[in-house]
């Protein structure tokens, strides 16, 4: 790992930069059709008194390189909260120097700081190289839980009914 790798939270004027990251991420996940997001959203959502998730950059000196958003989820059975998440990203040209473990062991030790009893993900299931990468770590696919969502129609279907 090298040694000016620094992890910092993204600043309220980055959002340009998180979108740039959310965009590639987009295509590397083959998503980049679905994705709508823009500078306004990410303002409203990750800034104020009561942001909805965090953001973080992985930087080589001082460079963004990578990030992860995540937020506050909570266990019921545990009576505690947990971190998800939702998403990490390197660049291809700073990859396999181990940002990508960097950032997944900031993360745990901020859950763990924050008394969470829990860091968790998905994946997709195509990404062979990112499961490899995940269960080499001690991650545990729970194959027994289905992810399940409601979005656009189907939502405010739901929300009326």
């Amino acid at each position: 790992m090298p040694d000016s790798l620094t992890i910092r939270p993204a600043a309220a004027d980055e959002m340009p930069l998180v979108l740039e990251f959310i965009h590639e991420l987009a295509v590397h996940e083959r998503l980049e059709h679905r994705m709508v997001a823009t500078i306004a959203d990410l303002t409203a959502a990750l800034s104020g008194p009561r942001p909805f998730a965090e953001v973080v950059f992985a930087c080589l000196d001082d460079a963004p390189v990578g990030f992860a958003v995540f937020f506050h989820s909570f266990s019921t059975l545990q009576g505690k909260p947990a971190i998800y998440l939702e998403d990490l990203y390197v660049r291809p040209h700073a990859r396999g120097c181990g940002i990508g473990k960097h950032l997944l062991a900031w993360l745990a030790r901020t859950a763990l700081e924050r008394g969470c009893a829990r860091l968790e993900w998905v994946v997709l299931d195509w990404n062979a190289p990112s499961i490899a990468f995940y269960r080499s770590i001690g991650a545990i696919a729970h194959s027994e839980w289905t992810s399940m969502r409601v979005s656009g129609a189907a939502l405010e279907e739901l929300a009326r009914g």
